[in-house]
């Protein structure tokens, strides 16, 4: 029972000699209580006799009747020579404040007054006290800050989450429950993170020959490409302790405290060493110091300051490999990809088509498929999406089975999820039928072209059902991965987006709002290919920097330097040129396939919305196509509107 110990874990201290402690809000209060004693004592002295005017005392001097006076500033005590009578009572001493009267003194002389002044100078010991009190209570106050700011900022002090770093760390007994095996594709990326689990198995392997591990490994690749999840399945095939953090964390309003945070994180990583740290979005506090945005002492530069020192500080036997995470590599500083900091660069891209397939497997197990349901036609049909649109694609499929009422999931509701995520939610507000037929005309163009286009990408889908910003859709299927496009292509491809402009202005004889972003798209590809694939003859094979990316803003602005105004004026009059011939191509094909194009007007007002299987019945009939309405009276609508 006797076993006590001090607070902070020191000697025991001794039975029956128990310490005097005084706290520090005691000692800022003493000299408070030794100024407010000294005002009391100053002001409690009675006063020696009723006060009276300064006149009164005058005319007593006068009279000769004052014995003797003590001037003390300017309160003047005097003593009558015989008691006289003031307010009804009998007084021998009186006292009153003298005025600055120079002929006071004078009488004073005159009529034989004993004169006491009395100094004004205060005592030592007051003068001490009044001098040194106001340093005694600064030295108090910081002493008792600087105590309070000790205990704050301490292990177990209220300002210690602010220091502390918020890395979550993943044991490898139940946290880390990903392998390579649970994702899918990536085999390039996963084959460069093999040895990073080899070397935390077996270290001695490669110390044996020499070798060293890569200190960091950087992912680099587009969002949701499955960046994060490389590196949880690297923890959990190497077995050992995972540190995962958000380099946004790092950074906070106070400076200084990013910097005590990547302290601490490879303080408890080096612990617990052999350890992984990842840090997710590190662009985030790695971007390019001296870019002119920002002082050159800010919180960020600090943390990453500190973040470079221990990267390339600590030990190289502490087995702590640090991997991060970031689509925006060209905006990270060059002493962070450095070799001794981050030797190894994992590209991480969007899955091609064997690898979207199996994607898809992963996320469609243990839900039922109906037989409808093709996954090589899903990986198909989403080109450019990532594992992460994937996955939503198939929950957005699984939600619209269920909203239905169905058992299974088939191939519409993965139709309803990829426009939901592509287009969006279906508009509540109906268009009118001169705009449904305008939105028809100029989608059946789209799709018209493109099926008769040589080199361009056949139509799958066709859709006049408004969504999001959309009044209409035409997907095309590229059938296979793309890595390059040639002239052709290209060239296709502009036609088919000119082909509802040039649709509105055959069948029409107008051209409405609608074509907006089909221009705006065309402009900007005619624009590439004459500045920068060089497919312009005029121009010829030249790169020309009329546009940049902002490496902080990661949008396209306008650049003053590198390209001449006569240049860009020539690639803009290249840029109208091209569009201006696949604009007259495109009119040339739908005028030569008019029968088509009507056929597929009728279809999508009546149908709304056409699978590849049926644009294909409506190309290959050489005479008008009628389909049959799904509804009588959709077939007396129709015809309604067709007679007015």
């Amino acid at each position: 029972m006797n076993d006590r110990t001090t607070k902070d874990g020191g000697a025991p201290r001794q039975p029956g000699r128990p310490r005097l402690t005084i706290p520090p809000q005691a000692l800022l209060a003493l000299p408070l209580l030794l100024v407010a004693a000294w005002a009391w004592r100053s002001s409690e002295a009675p006063p020696v006799a009723p006060a009276l005017t300064y006149s009164q005392l005058y005319q007593l001097t006068e009279e000769g009747k004052v014995a003797s006076v003590v001037l003390d500033g300017e309160v003047v005590d005097a003593v009558l020579k015989s008691p006289e009578t003031l307010e009804g009572r009998p007084v021998k001493t009186l006292r009153t404040n003298a005025a600055n009267d120079p002929a006071f003194m004078p009488l004073l002389h005159q009529k034989g007054v004993a004169i006491t002044v009395k100094t004004q100078k205060q005592p030592f010991a007051v003068q001490m006290l009044i001098n040194l009190l106001p340093w005694a209570l600064i030295i108090a106050a910081w002493f008792w800050m600087s105590r309070r700011a000790q205990r704050m900022g301490g292990a177990n002090g209220p300002l210690a989450k602010f220091t502390k770093n918020r890395s979550r760390q993943f044991d490898k007994t139940a946290s880390v429950n990903v392998t390579f095996d649970d994702i899918a594709g990536l085999k390039a990326a996963k084959s460069d993170l093999q040895e990073i689990v080899q070397f935390l198995k077996e270290p001695a392997r490669f110390q044996r020959l020499g070798g060293k591990v890569p200190r960091g490994v950087l992912l680099v690749g587009p969002p949701g490409t499955g960046k994060t999840l490389l590196a949880r399945a690297v923890a959990g095939e190497s077995g050992v302790p995972f540190f995962s953090i958000s380099a946004s964390e790092f950074i906070e309003l106070f400076v200084g405290l990013g910097a005590a945070r990547v302290r601490d994180l490879f303080r408890e990583a080096k612990k617990s060493a052999p350890t992984i740290v990842f840090i997710d979005e590190i662009d985030a506090v790695g971007r390019a110091r001296g870019a002119g945005l920002g002082g050159g002492n800010d919180e960020r530069e600090q943390t990453l300051n500190q973040l470079l020192s221990e990267m390339d500080g600590f030990d190289r036997t502490d087995l702590v490999v640090v991997i991060a995470a970031t689509n925006r590599p060209d905006v990270l500083d060059p002493a962070l990809l450095r070799p001794g900091r981050f030797d190894r660069r994992v590209l991480v891209d969007r899955p091609e088509l064997a690898a979207r397939k199996s994607i898809l497997g992963v996320h469609v197990r243990g839900k039922p498929l109906a037989l409808d349901v093709d996954l090589q036609v899903l990986a198909q049909n989403t080109p450019g999406f990532s594992g992460a649109d994937l996955a939503n694609v198939v929950n957005e499929a699984a939600l619209s089975a269920t909203r239905t009422g169905r058992d299974s999931i088939t191939a519409r509701d993965f139709v309803e999820a990829f426009d939901k995520i592509v287009l969006g939610d279906p508009r509540e507000a109906k268009l009118d039928p001169k705009e449904t037929r305008r939105v028809a005309v100029h989608e059946a163009g789209h799709a018209v072209v493109a099926r008769f286009s040589p080199d361009a990408e056949p139509p799958h889908r066709v859709t006049i059902i408004p969504r999001g910003m959309a009044l209409g859709a035409t997907q095309q299927s590229p059938g296979a991965d793309r890595h390059l496009m040639a002239q052709a292509e290209l060239e296709s491809r502009l036609r088919v987006l000119m082909g509802g402009y040039a649709a509105e202005r055959l069948v029409l004889a107008s051209v409405s709002t609608g074509a907006e972003n089909d221009l705006k798209e065309a402009t900007h590809l005619a624009s590439q290919m004459v500045a920068h694939y060089g497919m312009s003859e005029r121009l010829g094979p030249v790169y020309y920097d009329h546009e940049a990316e902002h490496p902080f803003l990661g949008r396209r602005i306008g650049t003053a330097g590198g390209t001449s105004p006569a240049t860009i004026a020539t690639i803009e009059e290249e840029g109208r040129r091209i569009l201006g011939h696949a604009l007259e191509e495109a009119a040339a094909t739908l005028e030569g396939r008019r029968g088509a194009l009507d056929r597929l007007v009728a279809a999508l007002l009546e149908r709304e919305s056409l699978e590849r299987d049926e644009l294909d019945a409506i190309f290959s009939v050489e005479r008008p196509l009628v389909l049959l309405p799904k509804d009588p009276s959709d077939f007396q609508m129709i015809s309604n509107e067709s007679s007015e």
